[in-house]
């Protein structure tokens, strides 16, 4: 059964009132035809992440879009140096990262990583490893995926045995095209968990450089 807007709305408040790390007091919630609008101001860029991932959580929401604005406490405010010394020093430190082929720029407070990778999770260990810095207000991750040659069958085969193996996955409704490095997910998901996971589990075929998702989250 579809929730109202209403419903809808109301859940999405309180699944940000029962996140920690975010305080919904300062964040306003819209709710139509699946819909979340986030707006307000927050302290932090970590906080504005998590409060849009939280929304992401609640059983009905198909998207979320993100208005919120990160108003840093005066404690908190860094001038843009030592934001690139913290960024380049949490590369060196995650094991994840290869920090050597990455390039950062910093400019008020927003980071914009640059280079190339060979996985799609060390492009994301690298925006996880400085998205919780102090004095952070924004991450442009334009860091791109070195492909290796790739046969479009072998990699759909890989991404259909995964998704049968992923507990969060109904791999039954979901169906994998692979064109050339490109992937493409039809069919249908029962919440945004299931479909990042089935995202996830594409992404994590090797040669993959982009993938579409054309899942819809029904009830």
């Amino acid at each position: 059964m579809m929730k109202s807007n209403t419903q809808l709305q109301q859940d999405v408040l309180q699944e940000l009132e029962y996140e920690p790390s975010v305080d919904a007091a300062h964040i306003g919630v819209t709710a139509k035809d699946g819909i979340v609008g986030l707006t307000g101001n927050v302290k932090s860029y970590a906080e504005k992440y998590a409060a849009v991932h939280a929304a992401e959580r609640v059983a009905g929401v198909k998207a979320v879009t993100d208005e919120m604005k990160v108003d840093l406490p005066a404690l908190h405010v860094r001038n843009d140096e030592d934001i690139a010394r913290a960024v380049l020093n949490a590369l060196q430190w995650d094991v994840w990262v290869p920090n050597d082929r990455i390039k950062v720029k910093v400019d008020s407070g927003w980071i914009t990583l640059e280079g190339e990778v060979d996985y799609k999770y060390q492009q994301t260990a690298a925006e996880n490893a400085v998205r919780n810095l102090t004095g952070v207000k924004g991450v442009s991750n334009l860091i791109t995926i070195k492909l290796p040659a790739v046969v479009p069958s072998e990699v759909k085969a890989k991404i259909d045995s995964a998704l049968r193996r992923a507990a969060e996955v109904d791999a039954a409704h979901i169906k994998v095209n692979v064109v050339n490095d490109k992937v493409i997910l039809h069919g249908r998901v029962s919440s945004w968990a299931e479909r990042q996971e089935a995202e996830r589990a594409a992404w994590s075929a090797p040669g993959v450089k982009v993938v579409e998702d054309d899942l819809v989250i029904a009830a």
